[in-house]
């Protein structure tokens, strides 16, 4: 039997299917949940469950550690009976139509050990709107998806760029690094996810990126010296070793050309001959920044990383509406 989900404060309802997750249930129904990494991780579904039970088959519930007893998953919950969710849906006026395209590998280009960058150029009738952070799927063969950050700002939409990094046993970016090559087509599903950048908050940001992470950042922060933005953005890298950087050319161009940027790289596992800042990541941001009460922050890495430093940081006085976090799971088939 389906099941009957109220949300308030919209008093929109509709039916979740047997074994059917809410946010899946909402989507097939255009009903528009907030929602980010659907695995489980980010924490950009939750809502409040008033009434009703829901279970988690998937066992995926990382972002409802040190939340409320009656916090939900909407992207892992699955109804047991009629529920109500306390949730603010996204207004119809903040969505951009998601698109399939097919698109040219116009650029390979390693920029680590393990780090690709892949440009991808759109077909020359179509254009794609999305907004600093958000990310693609690619569909492959057999219809499975991979989920990439954007890594460039949307003013800059002839192409998209992609850091991908390869992961042992990872089907799909051995296929990256070993297989693909420029002017393969490949198909995409864009733009995904509401991981975006507040432009009209006039607090200071704090932006902590884990290996890849830096993508979506990246894209944040073209966007914001695009359109003019002078408030203060202070940027943490964190990897194990130095041979783990990447980009490190345009993080000093950033801050040579933009006094209002900072970047600080934090390695985890320092080289001797390293001269920065060493420890984890979130551990560098408090310390600078024991107060973080005034502070936007926008997080962006692995599952590990983003919960630790949520932890550290809501300890530190960051307001919960000012952590925007974009956990990098893996692909589970």
């Amino acid at each position: 039997m389906s099941y009957l989900v109220t949300l308030t404060p919209s008093n929109h309802q509709f039916s979740v299917d047997p074994n059917e997750t809410i946010l899946d249930a909402a989507l097939r129904q255009d009903i528009s949940l907030p929602y980010g990494c659907q695995s489980g991780a980010c924490g950009a579904c939750l809502c409040i469950l008033t009434t009703g039970e829901v279970s988690y088959p998937s066992g995926k519930t990382t972002a409802l550690e040190g939340e409320a007893e009656n916090a939900c998953l909407a992207c892992q919950g699955v109804p047991k009976s009629d529920l109500e969710l306390h949730i603010e849906e996204i207004k119809t006026d903040d969505l951009i139509e998601v698109q399939n395209l097919p698109c040219k590998i116009i650029e390979k280009t390693l920029l680590c050990h393990d780090v690709i960058k892949i440009v991808l150029k759109l077909p020359d009738e179509k254009s794609l709107v999305f907004r600093a952070g958000q990310y693609l799927n690619f569909i492959l063969d057999d219809q499975r998806k991979r989920a990439f950050s954007i890594a460039n700002a949307p003013h800059n939409d002839d192409f998209i760029e992609l850091h991908i990094r390869h992961v042992d046993g990872g089907s799909f970016t051995d296929k990256a690094f070993n297989e693909l090559k420029e002017k393969d087509i490949m198909r995409i599903e864009a733009p995904l996810g509401q991981f975006t950048f507040d432009s009209d908050s006039p607090n200071p940001v704090i932006m902590v990126a884990g290996g890849t992470g830096f993508a979506p950042l990246k894209a944040m922060i073209e966007h914001a010296i695009h359109i003019g933005q002078t408030k203060p953005i202070i940027l943490y890298c964190g990897v194990r070793a130095q041979r783990d950087l990447y980009m490190q050319e345009t993080l000093e161009n950033w801050q040579k050309d933009y006094p209002n940027i900072q970047c600080i790289s934090v390695l985890s596992e320092p080289d001797d001959d390293w001269k920065g800042r060493t420890g984890f990541v979130h551990q560098a941001v408090v310390a600078d920044y024991p107060n973080l009460s005034i502070f936007d922050i926008y997080m962006a890495g692995p599952p590990v990383m983003c919960q630790s430093a949520k932890k550290a940081f809501l300890e530190a006085g960051l307001n919960t509406d000012k952590l925007y976090s974009d956990p990098f799971e893996f692909a589970d088939d």
